[in-house]
C-alpha cells in the first residue's frame, strides 16, 4: 500500500534548484532514511514531503484517511500552553481522559480526581495511560505544568518527539531525531522504532541509528534521488559503483563530443541541410559531457601548536549547583595523545564539567592545573554567534587572515574556507543563509584555525553529513594531542575514544577502558552475571528454609496501582481535616456547630475506616 507519492516535484531556493523532477514514493511498512551533503536541500525536501512548504513544481499525494506526524528541526508550538496541553491536543476521548487525570493528580483534588478515574474507566484508558507515562520518562519530560515558553530548543523536540510517539501516526517523518538526545535514550527510540510495525522517513547522521531502524536508503545528491534497498554498508558500495559508472559515463560523453563537434563544424552552416535528429543528439551530448562530479572533500589539515610533557591535572574536583552533585572528588592526570570519551544521561554535568577544564566555570573545590604550551580548541553545543548580515569569510578574518597547515603551508583564509568546501562564491553570503550542517561546520573550522593541541568537543556530530563526519573522523584519528570528546554517535565514539569518562550521577565519575561498545558489553556481562547469580542462589536455597508464599498470590494491576496511590493522598487529606474539627469541637461553639462538626467527624472516621482497610488490602497485594 502506497502511503507516499512525490512526481516530479523541485524547489528553488535563493535563484538555485536544490532539486528537480524528483520522483518516488513510501510503502507502508517501509523504513527510509534520507542522506545527503549538508546544504543539499534535505530538511526542505522533508518540508515539502510533510506538507509544511509548497513544492514549485510536481505534486506530493498522501493516501487519503492516512495521518502524518512530522517531528522537525525546530518544532513550533503555541507559546501559552503547557507541555501537558501542547501533548494531549487530540479530540479522542482516551487522550481527553488522560489529559483530565493527568491535571487532576497534579492538584490533588479529590472531587477531580475521581471524576477523571471514572473517566480512565469508562473509556479503558488506564494501558494508553501507561505508554503515555513510559514515553514522557524515557525522554525526560516530568513537569507537564511547565510552559512551553519556558522550554530550551532540546526540550522543546523531546516534547514534539513524545507528542508524535503518543499520537501513533500512519506516517512519521522526522528529521534528525537523535539530536539533544543521550546515549540510552537513542538506544530506547532505536528500539522503538525499528520494533513497531510504523512507516518512517528521517533524516539521520547517526549510523548505528540508521543501520538498525532503516531499511531503505534514499540519497539527495545534486538535486536528483538515488534509492537503495539495505543497510549502511550496502549503500556505501552501491554508491561508489554509481558514481564509477557516471564518471565513466561522462568520460564516454566528452571523448564522443569532439568527433561530433568536429562534424559540426564540417558541414554546412545552414542547420536544414544536416540531419536534425543527428543536432539534436549533439546538444544532449554536449549538456552530458559538461557535467561535473564534485569529488572534493572536507580537507582537514591544520598545524598542531607543540605540547609539553605537563598537559592537565585534576585533583580533588568538586562541582554541586544546590543538592545537584555534578563531580564529587574527581582527579585525573592527562597524557599526551589521550583519547577520552564523555557518557551519561541529559544534565548529568558533561558540559558543565567541560567548561571547568577551560576555566570557563570555577569548581567549588579541588585544582585544574594547564600546562604552559596547552592550546585549547573548544567545541561547544551552543549554535555558531555570528551578526546579521555578517559573511561566512569576516568568521574566519577575525580570528586569522592567514593559516599554516600541517604540512607547514601559509594559506589565506579564503584558501582555507575552500579546503572546508565553502567556495568562494558561499565565502562571501551571508551567515543566516547557510544550512545547520554549514553553520556547524563553519564552527568547527574556527576552532581549527587556531591550531590547538588539546581539541575538546561538546556533541560536534549534530547536523554534520555523513562524508564530513568521516573525514573528521580519519582527521582526528591521526590528531597528535589531547582529545575530550562528547557524542551520542556511538560509531563515532567507538571509533576515536580509548576510554571513558562515565557520569554516573550524584557526582561519580568512572574511568572505564575501552569504548562505548566495550562499556555496553561490560553492562550486559553485569547483568546477565547478576541474573544467574540470583538464579543459582534461588536454586541452592534448602526448600525447608524457603519462606512460604502464598498460592495464586494476584499483583496489582496497573489500576489497582494507581488507586493504591490516591488512596494514600485521600487518607492523608481526611485525617488533617478530622484533625483541624477535632481542634474546633474542643474549643466550644454554638449548639448547632458542635452537632454539625460532630457529625462530619463521624462521617470522616467512617469514610478513613473504608479507605484504609482497601489500602491494607492493596498493600497486602503489593
Amino acid at each position: 500500500m502506497n502511503y507516499l507519492s512525490a512526481e516530479n516535484i523541485s524547489k528553488n531556493f535563493s535563484e538555485r534548484w536544490l532539486f528537480k523532477n524528483i520522483n518516488f514514493g513510501i510503502l507502508k511498512g517501509d523504513k527510509v532514511a534520507l542522506v545527503g551533503q549538508n546544504g543539499s536541500g534535505k530538511t526542505t525536501l522533508m518540508n515539502v514531503l510533510a506538507g509544511v512548504i509548497p513544492a514549485d513544481e510536481g505534486t506530493v499525494s498522501l493516501r487519503k484517511g492516512i495521518s502524518v506526524g512530522y517531528l522537525s528541526q525546530n518544532p513550533v508550538f503555541n507559546e501559552s500552553l503547557s507541555v501537558v496541553d501542547s501533548l494531549f491536543t487530540g479530540d479522542s476521548p482516551s487522550v481527553l481522559a488522560i489529559k483530565a487525570y493527568e491535571k487532576a493528580m497534579l492538584h490533588a483534588n479529590d472531587d477531580e480526581l475521581g471524576k477523571a478515574i471514572e473517566l480512565m474507566d469508562t473509556h479503558q484508558a488506564w494501558d494508553y495511560e501507561s505508554k503515555v507515562e513510559q514515553i514522557l520518562g524515557k525522554l525526560g519530560i516530568h513537569d507537564l505544568e511547565r510552559p512551553i515558553s519556558a522550554l530550551s530548543g532540546g526540550q522543546r523536540k523531546r516534547v514534539a518527539m513524545a507528542k508524535i510517539l503518543i499520537d501513533e501516526p500512519d506516517l512519521i517523518i522526522m528529521d534528525e531525531p537523535t539530536n539533544h538526545l543521550d546515549l540510552e535514550t537513542i538506544e530506547w527510540l532505536e528500539q522503538t522504532l525499528s520494533s513497531q510495525n510504523i512507516t518512517l522517513l528521517l533524516v539521520t547522521h547517526d549510523r548505528y541509528f540508521l543501520d538498525r531502524v532503516c531499511n531503505n536508503i534514499v540519497e539527495l545528491d545534486q538535486g536528483k534521488v538515488y534509492p537503495y534497498k539495505g543497510n549502511y554498508a550496502y549503500f556505501l558500495e552501491k554508491k561508489a559503483e554509481r558514481e564509477a559508472s557516471e564518471a565513466a559515463s561522462i568520460d564516454k560523453a566528452k571523448n564522443l563530443l569532439r568527433t561530433e563537434l568536429e562534424w559540426m563544424r564540417r558541414q554546412p552552416k545552414a542547420r536544414g541541410t544536416k540531419a536534425q535528429y543527428r543536432i539534436d543528439a549533439f546538444y544532449d551530448l554536449k549538456d552530458k559531457a559538461s557535467q561535473t562530479k564534485d569529488d572534493s572533500k572536507v580537507q582537514l589539515n591544520v598545524k598542531m601548536a607543540r605540547q609539553g610533557s605537563k598537559i592537565l591535572e585534576i585533583e580533588h574536583l568538586y562541582k554541586s549547583f544546590g543538592e545537584q552533585k555534578i563531580v564529587a572528588d574527581f582527579s585525573y592526570t592527562f597524557q599526551k595523545k589521550d583519547r577520552i570519551g564523555i557518557i551519561g544521561k541529559n544534565g548529568a554535568g558533561k558540559s558543565t564539567f567541560l567548561n571547568m577544564i577551560t576555566q570557563q566555570l570555577q569548581p567549588d573545590a579541588g585544582s585544574i592545573i594547564t600546562g604552559e604550551t596547552v592550546v585549547y580548541g573548544y567545541y561547544q553545543q551552543g549554535d555558531l554567534s555570528y551578526k546579521d548580515g555578517q559573511r561566512v569569510i569576516d568568521l574566519v578574518t577575525e580570528i586569522a587572515e592567514y593559516v599554516t597547515l600541517g604540512n607547514g603551508q601559509t594559506i589565506t583564509a579564503s584558501q582555507f574556507l575552500t579546503h572546508f568546501k565553502f567556495e568562494p562564491k558561499v565565502q562571501y553570503t551571508q551567515v543566516e543563509k547557510l544550512s545547520g550542517g554549514e553553520k556547524r561546520r563553519l564552527a568547527l573550522m574556527r576552532v581549527l584555525i587556531k591550531n590547538p593541541n588539546f581539541l575538546i568537543l561538546d556533541e560536534p556530530t549534530n547536523d554534520l553529513d555523513i562524508q564530513t563526519l568521516n573525514i573528521l573522523e580519519d582527521f582526528l584519528l591521526e590528531f597528535g594531542g589531547c582529545l575530550l570528546l562528547v557524542s551520542h554517535d556511538r560509531y563515532f565514539m567507538d571509533k576515536l575514544v580509548e576510554h571513558l569518562f562515565v557520569f554516573e550521577g550524584e557526582g561519580f565519575i568512572k574511568d572505564f577502558p575501552g569504548n562505548y561498545t566495550d562499556y555496553r558489553a561490560w553492562i550486559e556481562e553485569g547483568e546477565a552475571k547478576d541474573k544467574e547469580e540470583t538464579k543459582a542462589a534461588s536454586k541452592s536455597t534448602p526448600k525447608e528454609t524457603k519462606p512460604a508464599a502464598p498460592v495464586n498470590k494476584p499483583k496489582l494491576s496497573f489500576k489497582e496501582q494507581k488507586e493504591y496511590e490516591t488512596l494514600g493522598v485521600e487518607i492523608a487529606r481526611l485525617e488533617a481535616k478530622k484533625q483541624q474539627l477535632t481542634v474546633q469541637l474542643n474549643a466550644g461553639g454554638s449548639y448547632s456547630e458542635l452537632a454539625a462538626w460532630a457529625k462530619e467527624i463521624e462521617q470522616i472516621t467512617e469514610q478513613l475506616d473504608e479507605k484504609e482497610l482497601r489500602w491494607l488490602e492493596l498493600s497486602d497485594l503489593m
